[in-house]
């Protein structure tokens, strides 16, 4: 787009560009898996991800060929006709339609602020990790920018203003689902994963400006405020839980 290209040169010639939080995301991903792993994607959707991705960010986001087999799952019946997974299902109330101790990884991309049952999703990710097995996910963080002002729109108007803010994104009105923020901070991380059974080293991190209604004097103006912002304010939230090998069969408990 040409913000990115405007604030990031390498972008006029690349599809990388140093802000993209994509691509630590993913790369984090693609340095614990295997070509023997089984890969769930939670809240796969249609594919937007990958559909929306090029170049070496496409090679990361798609997990095909790279793994054993690629399972997605959603409340949408849209991932149905995903193209790039191997297996998919339709989740009903909450629940996974999978084994106990039957997948490697867990990857949830911009999936977390629609989570309206933290503690549920917790559970199920736990119940279907092979010991050792990895959550992951990228999201933003709550008490960041995009995730204040998020909270502070109803969701009956997010299709409008994202069609506004990032015009040539390609989300349609199907791809914009409601937000609760309720796994979305770094305390809320070690509350719905907790130490007894999981290794959390979830963090925050800032990336590039969002919602910059195509304005480099907006973009710039975002990217002051998260140089400014310290961790609990940064823009994005990345979860990385570790399924203990020996662990109790403990789930996650309600934080009043």
């Amino acid at each position: 787009m040409s913000v990115l290209r405007a604030l990031y040169p390498e972008s006029r010639f690349s599809h990388i560009y140093r802000a993209d939080g994509r691509l630590l995301f993913y790369s984090i991903v693609a340095d614990l898996l295997d070509d023997a792993h089984t890969v769930l994607d939670f809240g796969a959707g249609r594919g937007l991800q990958i559909e929306a991705a090029d170049g070496h960010i496409r090679s990361l986001v798609d997990f095909r060929g790279r793994c054993s087999k690629v399972i997605g799952v959603d409340p949408d019946p849209a991932v149905l006709k995903n193209p790039y997974l191997d297996e998919a299902y339709v989740m009903t109330d909450g629940q996974v339609p999978l084994a106990d101790d039957s997948v490697d990884i867990i990857v949830a991309y911009a999936v977390l602020e629609h989570i309206a049952e933290p503690k549920l999703a917790a559970n199920e990710a736990l119940r279907v990790l092979k010991p050792g097995g990895w959550f992951c996910a990228w999201t933003p963080n709550k008490w960041g920018y995009v995730g204040m002002a998020a909270r502070m729109v109803p969701n009956r108007w997010h299709t409008r203003i994202a069609r506004a803010a990032v015009p040539k994104a390609m989300r349609s009105h199907e791809d914009v689902f409601p937000t609760v923020y309720r796994l979305n901070t770094v305390n809320a991380t070690r509350n719905y994963f907790p130490s007894a059974v999981w290794n959390n080293y979830s963090f925050t991190a800032n990336g590039s400006p969002s919602y910059h209604f195509e304005s480099t004097f907006v973009a710039r103006f975002w990217q002051l405020v998260m140089a400014l912002s310290p961790a609990p304010l940064q823009k994005t939230l990345f979860v990385f839980a570790q399924k203990k090998a020996n662990h109790e069969d403990t789930r996650a408990e309600e934080t009043p």
